[in-house]
């Protein structure tokens, strides 16, 4: 097992914690533990940070078996994503890509690596807005989220987040995806009494 601390600080007791669960359901698998720089407690704490560059994540491999596992669960197996050899000697990319919905549906996954949001009951991925695919992601490229705070609205104790993202991919000037994502969080402490 394999544990790389990326930054942020931990007690000796979260760390036991975190290692223990890795070790019983990561037992057989590369676990990466990643430590958000960014910690919010409230609406009032992310509120500081609106129109602020929120922070980077770690990259993320899109090997060919995360992209045949995403064509199994999503049924679009499509020969550009899941057939290397045709795609190889057919494909405008020399290799096979990943799918445009797998490189949204690691967002969640990265953004928690940037920032990580305290004090909550629920997140729910509300929507994506202004998505613009700018270039596709060829197996084994690596990719990270870029993220700022683009609007916080607290609706009766929800607040509405919509991030800016950036999918950039490593080694390459142009990202994969640009585009709004919205999250709605429920923090304990905006509940009306």
């Amino acid at each position: 097992m394999h544990f790389n601390i990326v930054s942020g600080t931990i007690s000796l007791e979260e760390m036991h914690d975190n290692l223990m669960t890795s070790f019983i359901f990561e037992v057989h698998f590369q676990k990466t533990i990643y430590m958000s720089a960014l910690v919010i407690n409230s609406h009032e704490e992310f509120e500081q940070y609106l129109g602020k560059e929120l922070g980077v994540s770690g990259y993320l491999k899109m090997t060919q078996d995360r992209i045949d596992k995403f064509a199994e669960a999503t049924l679009d197996y499509q020969w550009i994503h899941t057939d290397p050899n045709r795609a190889k000697k057919e494909g405008n990319f020399g290799k096979t890509i990943s799918h445009g919905y797998l490189n949204i549906a690691i967002s969640p996954y990265l953004w928690e690596q940037i920032a990580e949001i305290r004090n909550i009951d629920m997140m729910i991925n509300y929507g994506i807005e202004d998505l613009k695919y700018n270039q596709p992601v060829v197996v084994d490229s690596e990719v990270r989220l870029r993220a700022s705070l683009h609007a916080l609205v607290n609706l009766r104790g929800v607040s509405k987040c919509h991030l800016k993202v950036t999918l950039e991919i490593k080694g390459n000037n142009k990202p994969a995806y640009t585009g709004i994502l919205v999250f709605l969080y429920y923090f304990n402490n905006n509940k009306k009494k």
